[in-house]
């Protein structure tokens, strides 16, 4: 069986399609592939995503939907902040050398919870606050703006993930995976990248 991801050959193409995918989203043309029940079928046994995201755990944030992707297309992880824990990062790299995507795609969005609270400060309960200090970086150096730590966040993020993993830096290396971030717009859909 051929899946659609088999011809998704370079970093560059994954890219362009998920950009793709997106301006069919903001355009309200989506065409919603590979999402009835019969569709998840020819991934019982195995799986081909063509990219993997580290996107926030926020319920206006569905990858899929937003890139117009279906079954089978994404390897997703989220977690609140888009934050690059030791377990985002390995759950990452399983997708770089065993499900050989060609990108990884940090996706941050516009009014953050998570970079709300870690710039205002407050006491909060739990574990909530461990959050907080992989954030706090990105805060300093954008002076505690909210909107300019959301972007600098997930630059921050990115190169954390494309530096310090051996395994993701060795395939960009190879030119086999490339490391990009985003931040998806809630007013408008659209998703713009952010310069790493």
């Amino acid at each position: 069986m051929i899946l659609d991801n088999d011809i998704v050959s370079t970093p560059e193409h994954a890219l362009q399609r998920l950009l793709a995918g997106n301006q069919r989203f903001v355009a309200n043309q989506t065409l919603a592939p590979r999402r009835q029940i019969e569709d998840i079928k020819p991934f019982r046994i195995s799986q081909a995503p063509f990219a993997a995201f580290l996107g926030c755990a926020d319920s206006r944030v569905p990858v899929e939907i937003i890139f117009d992707q279906g079954f089978g297309d994404l390897f997703v992880t989220r977690v609140a902040g888009n934050v690059a824990s030791a377990e985002i990062v390995g759950s990452l790299e399983f997708a770089a050398e065993i499900l050989k995507v060609k990108l990884v795609f940090v996706l941050a969005h516009t009014s953050c919870g998570a970079v709300t609270a870690t710039i205002e400060g407050n006491d909060v309960p739990g574990l909530i606050s461990s959050i907080f200090h992989r954030i706090k970086p990105a805060a300093r150096t954008a002076a505690n703006n909210i909107e300019e730590t959301i972007v600098e966040n997930a630059r921050c993020q990115a190169e954390l993930i494309a530096e310090t993993s051996p395994v993701i830096k060795q395939k960009i290396r190879q030119g086999l995976l490339k490391v990009v971030a985003g931040i998806y717009n809630l007013n408008t859909g659209r998703v713009e990248m952010v310069e790493l």
